[in-house]
């Protein structure tokens, strides 16, 4: 277990803009960053983290929190898990105390599968640097193909044994279970002999984003023509192929920074790359490129250049994830290597800066590429002209943004050599039959969502003043807590005369403080569990330090409160997504008069109470003809004068709120 001063100083240490910024692209929007939410698929971006609050917010999915909270949301870390990684990012030693058996049990099934796919990734790499079979095997294949010691390393490769069951055999006698054996793919269980799945093969990890072991990919080293030459872990609960990109965890950093993706196909591929120098690249793992794979990369950049081998058969299939990037928004080029290259052969003959300069030279836009592979199949042919133009204008279509339409159209134009006005025709064609398929399909959900919604139909809910007016309370101790402010005490005094008067006069007081003395002096405890818990856990901080800000409360803040405080803080950083100041929409800022609002809220929420207690006397009115409510009448009556004056405060007109 993770001793309390180790996790005070991840929290202490950790900057939320760098830690995300390792996962999402983010841009400067004022004091806070901004980017596409990680969560869901969008091209504006909805994704706000605040350096100063040290928080995030996906205003897309509703998700939010801070730095741990973000691991835990997007790796599917545990809570230790995130401190952990937290703590390598930033070079913190980590000191442990004594885990309970009960903390060690509460392991949950995905946590289980990341564990033992960590432990086959240590397990196979080992094989490899220290057996004879890995050595004589696994590395001389991985020498021969010119990977260094270091490269090796990094890439954790390893080897499995040649033998039906040592992998499965080390990882029962370590304790792991069978069944996370078997549901991450590692070992195939058959009639009560289980066995190795990646026997006799070298292995290759395949990593999140963050370094978390997924799956593996393994390749066979024999010329066996009825064994598979590469095999992959089967998808799980932790492995979706469609989702993962080979080479992501170690490429993110660099594709952020040089704003460009190489996009290539193979394990080996990626490896070489980086060995020359050459970071910024991933690859599909030998899977069709998908949706999900382009944004992943969408998140660390706009930019994909997708490298090509010189087979001609293999670039007229690989094409059609171009049209896929350009769905997602995203700019893409295409650059191939010499016939009987691939990038892997060429990248370990061709010295650092030359290959950099080749892959400069060599990038094609889209649009020439695709004209110059399939303007050699068309030749003078007329009719496949024809058809290669319109494949081209297909691809043009798929592109969202209307200006690089109109621009790809005129280069189409020039290269092709047929009119401008032909081809805008084409595209609005085409555009027009996707917009009626949409629409189509659009109509179909409609239809299917209105027998449900006949089905189950649904009550219009009424708007839950009392949750606003408890939550505006949190917002306020959160933003302005700490704050000194003069507010209005309305006093009874007599006067010389003797009679008794009302006097307002002004007195300083800690927002917070003001807060928690209305509230006791009504003897009003708020409705929402969740509130109240905040509240109570808001007042005792404040309480208990002299200062508060909202990095140092969040440090500290209980799990179960973090995503509505959240929430609620990152509230006011929507103006900076919308940009409405640029649109001459001034928004008010609260802190303008914070005493007021303070003052208000509390007001409202007595008036709120006051009218419940009203109605609950009401009902307590006996409807006997000889019974006494002069008690409850007065009370009432009380009541009724007490709202008169919460009127009169606020400058509104006496309404029930029941």
């Amino acid at each position: 277990m993770i001793s309390k001063a180790t996790i005070d100083t991840v929290f202490e240490t950790a900057r939320v803009e760098e830690v995300i910024g390792d996962f999402v692209q983010l841009k400067r929007a004022g004091s806070n960053y901004k980017g596409l939410s990680p969560f869901s698929d969008e091209r504006s971006p909805s994704f706000m983290v605040s350096p100063v609050k040290q928080i995030w917010k996906d205003f897309s999915s509703g998700k939010g929190g801070n730095s741990v909270a973000f691991l835990m949301e997007h790796e599917h870390f545990t809570y230790p898990e995130a401190i952990r990684y937290l703590a390598k990012k930033y070079n913190i030693e980590i000191e442990e105390t004594e885990q309970t058996s009960e903390e060690k049990a509460n392991a949950d099934v995905r946590e289980s599968m990341f564990l033992v796919s960590e432990f086959a990734k240590n397990y196979f790499h080992d094989v490899l640097l220290n057996t004879d079979q890995g050595k004589a095997i696994g590395f001389s294949y991985f020498k021969e193909r010119g990977f260094s010691l270091d490269t090796i390393k990094k890439f954790s490769l390893g080897f499995s044994p040649d033998n039906w069951d040592s992998f499965t055999k080390e990882a029962l006698g370590k304790g792991y279970k069978m069944e996370f054996l078997e549901s991450t793919g590692l070992t195939i269980a058959r009639e009560d002999k289980p066995f190795d799945r990646f026997k006799g093969r070298v292995m290759f990890p395949i990593q999140s984003m963050s370094g978390r072991t997924l799956g593996f990919g393994g390749r066979i080293l024999t010329n066996d023509k009825k064994v598979a030459k590469y095999v992959n872990s089967p998808e799980s609960e932790i492995y979706h192929k469609s989702k993962v990109l080979y080479g992501i965890n170690h490429a993110k950093q660099a594709i952020a920074k040089l704003n460009n993706c190489f996009l290539v196909e193979g394990y080996t591929d990626v490896i070489q790359f980086h060995q020359a120098g050459i970071e910024n690249v991933v690859a599909s793992s030998g899977t069709a490129l998908t949706p999900d794979q382009i944004r992943l990369i969408n998140r660390l950049t706009k930019n994909i250049t997708v490298l090509f081998d010189g087979d001609a058969a293999g670039l007229r299939a690989s094409i059609r994830g171009i049209d896929l990037i350009l769905e997602e928004g995203m700019n893409v080029k295409v650059c191939t290597f010499p016939e009987g290259e691939d990038p892997d052969s060429f990248a370990r003959k061709t010295p650092y800066e030359a290959l950099v300069k080749y892959l400069d030279e060599n990038a094609k836009d889209f649009i020439q590429f695709k004209a110059s592979l399939l303007m050699n199949e068309a030749k003078n042919d007329p009719i496949k002209k024809a058809e290669l133009i319109r494949d081209m204008v297909s691809s043009i279509s798929k592109i969202p943004d209307r200006i690089q339409r109109e621009i790809y159209i005129q280069e189409c134009s020039r290269i092709m050599d047929i009119s401008e006005q032909v081809l805008v025709s084409t595209l609005a064609q085409l555009i027009q039959k996707d917009l009626g398929d949409q629409v189509k399909k659009q109509k179909q959900e409609q239809k299917a969502f209105e027998v449900i919604r006949e089905e189950y139909p649904q009550e219009v809910q009424k708007i839950d003043i009392l949750y606003g007016l408890e939550r505006k309370i949190i917002e306020i101790l959160l933003l302005y807590g700490n704050l000194n402010e003069e507010f209005e005490d309305v006093l009874l005094k007599t006067n010389e005369e003797g009679e008794v008067e009302t006097v307002t006069e002004k007195h300083a007081y800690k927002v917070y403080d003001r807060i928690f003395l209305s509230l006791q002096e009504d003897e009003v405890e708020l409705t929402n569990p969740l509130f109240r818990g905040i509240y109570n856990d808001l007042i005792s901080f404040f309480q208990q330090n002299e200062t508060f800000n909202t990095e140092q409360y969040l440090m500290k803040l209980p799990v179960e409160f973090a995503q509505e405080v959240t929430d609620i803080l990152m509230e006011d950083e929507k103006m900076t997504l919308h940009n409405w100041e640029a649109q001459n929409i001034i928004v008010k800022q609260k802190s303008h008069s914070i005493s007021q609002y303070v003052s208000e809220t509390i007001l409202t929420l007595r008036w709120y109470l006051v009218d419940k207690i009203i109605e609950d006397l009401k009902a307590d009115i006996s409807q006997e003809t000889d019974a006494d409510n002069t008690e409850v009448l007065s009370m009432a009556m009380d009541y009724y004068k007490l709202i008169n004056f919460f009127s009169t405060k606020l400058g509104r007109v006496m309404s029930r709120y029941h």
